[in-house]
């Protein structure tokens, strides 16, 4: 039998230990086959669990699971590794974790970690207005300009809308929002409110299947670097600097940094970074 040791951390945490999202990080992937890690990411049915492995090209290679399939990349999953590989590995506050969306830069000043996303991508959405609406349960009128699908690791579909009152309505039908499809076959939404550069604050919500049924997510790093990208795309001669509020709803308030860093005179920078305070709550093992 083998002997397996994991760790729960809360990413994105607010004030108190049970606020954020949670994540399950093994501490050594090593000889599990995908079939093993899928299995035990729908053991322990968090919105991912993650798996640290060895690396040529960064500090560790992580893999992540969430109870149904693999991701190349996602945000709480990277900052509550990269908390984990700097006290397994004594790294220090520089990390990079090699993942199959590519080799993502962490940074960490105590336990406030930050993650530099790739590049973005985008593409406009092919369905109306009233469609997408009708799909979010809200009415074509609470829709912002403009929704995109936007990719910094994991395509994702961003919709602004007028207020937060609106995104705190958002209740998606399952019929409807399955054909809502990313690029890779998932139907993922996220629901946001900007205060605008005043008041520096958004507040938003992330919906994605299971099964017949629609979950939201406490907190949604992937999704917050898509929100940078959008930015860029909105306002691309802008630095943004925003605080995003999730997780309410699901009773699991969570705050997530973002920055956007303005261009340079050459056309360069843009960078989109996503930050947020990662807890561990315990340390266990597991007989397999």
């Amino acid at each position: 039998m083998a002997q397996l040791a994991y760790r729960i951390l809360n990413v994105f945490a607010r004030e108190g230990r049970l606020t954020g999202n949670p994540l399950c990080v093994f501490e050594d992937g090593q000889g599990l086959d995908d079939a093993t890690m899928q299995a035990l990411a729908r053991q322990f049915n968090l919105s991912e669990t993650t798996f640290i492995l060895p690396s040529d090209k960064a500090t560790a290679r992580v893999r992540i699971f969430t109870p149904s399939y693999e991701m190349p990349f996602a945000g709480h999953p990277t900052l509550g590794t990269a908390h984990v590989v700097r006290a397994l590995k004594s790294s220090g506050d520089a990390i990079e974790l090699e993942m199959k969306a590519g080799v993502i830069p962490v940074s960490a000043a105590g336990d406030r970690w930050t993650l530099a996303a790739n590049p973005r991508r985008w593409r406009e959405v092919a369905e109306s207005r009233a469609d997408l609406a009708d799909a979010l349960g809200l009415e074509p009128a609470d829709l912002a300009e403009r929704p995109l699908w936007v990719n910094t690791g994991k395509e994702q579909l961003m919709v602004p809308v007028k207020s937060a009152e609106a995104v705190r309505r958002a209740r998606p039908r399952a019929d409807v929002f399955s054909r809502l499809k990313s690029e890779d076959g998932h139907s993922m939404a996220f629901v946001f409110a900007d205060g605008g550069k005043n008041a520096r604050t958004v507040e938003a919500r992330f919906f994605f299947p299971n099964g017949t049924a629609i979950l939201e997510d406490p907190a949604t790093g992937s999704a917050c670097a898509n929100l940078g990208g959008w930015f860029r795309v909105m306002h691309p001669r802008e630095g943004i600097d925003r605080a995003v509020s999730q997780g309410e709803a699901v009773g699991r308030p969570s705050t997530l940094y973002l920055s956007v860093a303005p261009p340079s005179a050459m056309g360069e920078g843009g960078r989109i970074f996503v930050g947020g305070h990662v807890i561990e709550l315990g340390q266990g093992r597991i007989t397999l």
